[in-house]
């Protein structure tokens, strides 16, 4: 009984190795580049795009994005619903946070948009949360901090 404890008290870690590379923007599919452009227009701030294929099975990506206050974001939300449901047809499966504006998700399904005023980014922390994710190289006129 003693030699089994022994064991369970000393568990090998397993660290799964994901690729770090980065998945080229003109790979993903043209609905969540629209998001990403929508984002920037409405002058988001650190935004990053997470590929979640390798290590999840809920969706494929994550763009992650902040504003200024609650009326940015709101607005960087409504950009993005109008756009996709104009330009692509797409309408979300699921909003989530709107009246507050602290953190909004967007879920597409195949795509899930997180936008979030500062103080719950750097709460919440998905980029920490997710750092296994492969991310995406963002163009450089989207890198504003």
């Amino acid at each position: 009984m003693e030699e089994l404890q022994e064991k369970s008290l000393h568990r090998e870690t397993v660290k799964v190795d994901i690729s770090q590379g980065r998945t080229p923007l003109d790979q993903l599919d043209p609905e969540f580049r629209l998001a990403i452009h929508c984002a920037d227009e409405k002058k988001a701030v650190n935004m990053i795009a997470l590929d979640l294929r390798e290590i999840a099975s809920f969706t494929e990506f994550f763009l992650i994005a902040s504003g200024m206050n609650q009326r940015q974001v709101q607005a960087i939300a409504d950009e993005i619903t109008e756009q996709l449901k104009k330009k692509m047809q797409r309408k979300a499966v699921r909003v989530e946070g709107y009246a507050s504006g602290e953190w909004i998700l967007l879920d597409y399904g195949d795509f899930i948009i997180h936008l979030f005023d500062k103080e719950a980014r750097d709460f919440y922390d998905l980029e920490r949360l997710w750092r296994d994710a492969r991310r995406v190289e963002m163009p450089s006129d989207t890198a504003r901090v």
